[in-house]
């Protein structure tokens, strides 16, 4: 243990603690912007420069270890006055047209900058320009170089957490950048659209495309018929943009919300999940009963990004991928096809809009195979934080809103269904399918614990009805290569 003073409080903590660590348990929360723990430590934007009393020059609280004896100020004058000035840096290059930006209210650096209250800027501000400048505005990701502050998260995250290396720095001094490796364009590359780099982005240097205006107009057409299926994730991550507690998931206010305005008839994509999992657990049935004459192992083709993934890493395993469409893909069909014929309503006329937590999932809606039954089976796809700006466009008081249920028969689901928005309930969805098939009887009590958690990789040999089934669950895209490499290597 290390004993050092901060901010004029004793704190003790493990030797190789870093300074902004050893700050947090204390209580003193110190300013960062680049930081992310065991992925981004690298001190790029210099915010969370602190004075260490014996030091010179100011040192960098996230990567900076602490040591005995240690006087740390995180608040003098000093320390103030650097941080200032290297947010003042940071704005200098970027696009400061806040009230025009989609991340305004949830952008770090606005509120940084906020906190600072840098309200003018001394220095000359200077926009990167050229060809380069330019994005394809078709693709579902959509880079802004002029709101890029160079970070490095989502370098960061791309090659550490997803290991498809998509993103890396171009040029050198004030012309440093962050765009597409290897000189390559985005739509020629081996992203996987997992929106990590979205996710991780402090700014709106990165985002989803907006497709929000494709909605308002079916909307707006009286001719059209606008139904919206609604993912089971997306309650939990609105809760953030709202206020709400995980625990009070608001799928009724969900519903309410998207009825008020506008929408035709709301419904679950746990009922396409509930379809997907029938039809995963029987091909996995079919190949299991069938094991010398069909590929194993199977892998789920629920996640768009994985299949893209599959696809771009390890091509020769794209026949070991379920033939079942993903539950977006799968309650658009029946959207399209088996709901119109029940309610004698035209195809033509529907307008399916789906409401998912993956910007994969925009790509998937567009592939040309995405359409059998001569329409397309889902026309519109917008992520949770393209409906939490519609929400708030419209007026809604959404916190506030009392709960409706969905419409029927489409929006009704099991709890197979409902846990697919959790890390490994597929597998377990599956599993408890495959259980009662296996069992000739619907089993009171089917709990699969061993695919449950948030570990990185989770592996089991179970026993289902005397047969024996191995499984793994993989969590992040890096699991996932590292798990291809074993079953390539015969070793998992």
């Amino acid at each position: 243990m290390v004993t050092l003073t901060i901010d004029n409080q004793t704190v003790r903590v493990a030797e190789g603690t870093t300074i902004l660590e050893a700050a947090k348990s204390a209580g003193i929360i110190i300013p960062h912007l680049c930081y992310l723990k065991e992925l981004n430590e690298i001190a790029a934007c210099r915010v969370c420069s602190v004075e260490v009393e014996g030091e010179t020059a100011m040192v960098t609280a996230c990567n900076s270890s602490v040591v005995e004896g240690m006087v740390v100020h995180t608040n003098s004058p000093r320390a103030r006055e650097t941080r200032r000035i290297n947010v003042e840096l940071i704005l200098s290059q970027h696009d400061c047209l806040c009230a025009t930006c989609v991340r305004s209210g949830s952008c770090q650096l606005q509120r940084l900058a906020n906190s600072l209250g840098i309200i003018s800027l001394p220095y000359e501000r200077e926009l990167p320009k050229g060809a380069r400048g330019a994005w394809t505005t078709t693709y579902p990701l959509y880079r802004d170089y002029q709101k890029c502050i160079k970070c490095m998260r989502c370098i960061q995250v791309c090659d550490k957490m997803q290991t498809v290396h998509i993103w890396d720095v171009d040029g050198t001094g004030s012309r440093t950048t962050v765009d597409v490796s290897h000189n390559r364009v985005i739509k020629d590359s081996d992203c996987t659209l997992c929106g990590q780099c979205i996710t991780h982005c402090p700014t709106a240097g990165l985002r989803e495309r907006d497709d929000t205006d494709k909605v308002y107009s079916a909307l707006a057409n009286p001719e059209l018929i606008p139904i919206v299926q609604i993912a089971p994730a997306v309650r939990t991550a609105l809760c953030e943009a709202y206020g709400v507690s995980p625990q009070e998931a608001p799928m009724g206010k969900l519903a309410a919300a998207l009825r008020r305005m506008g929408f035709r008839y709301v419904y679950d994509t746990c009922f396409g999940a509930d379809l997907t999992i029938m039809e995963e657990a029987n091909e996995f049935l079919e190949k299991f009963k069938n094991g010398k004459t069909k590929k194993f192992p199977l892998f789920t083709s629920c996640c768009p990004g994985w299949v893209r993934f599959l696809k771009s890493q390890f091509p020769h395993y794209v026949d070991c991928l379920s033939t079942a469409k993903s539950p977006q893909q799968m309650f658009g069909a029946i959207a399209k096809t088996y709901y119109p014929e029940k309610a004698g309503i035209d195809p033509a006329k529907i307008v399916s809009v789906s409401v998912m937590p993956c910007t994969a999932k925009k790509a998937e809606a567009a592939r040309p195979e995405m359409c059998d039954s001569g329409y397309r089976d889902v026309d519109i796809v917008i992520t949770t934080r393209e409906l939490g700006r519609m929400i708030r466009e419209a007026g809604i008081d959404f916190k506030n809103l009392p709960e409706e249920n969905f419409d029927s028969p489409l929006g009704t689901g099991s709890g197979a269904g409902v846990i697919f928005g959790t890390t490994g309930g597929v597998m377990e969805a599956a599993l408890r399918t495959v259980a009662d098939v296996l069992a000739g009887e619907n089993l009171p009590h089917v709990d699969y614990e061993e695919v449950r958690g948030m570990e990185h990789t989770r592996e089991a040999e179970l026993e289902i009805a005397g047969k024996k089934i191995k499984i793994a669950v993989v969590h992040t895209l890096k699991s996932a290569m590292e798990m291809l490499e074993r079953v390539k290597n015969g070793t998992a």
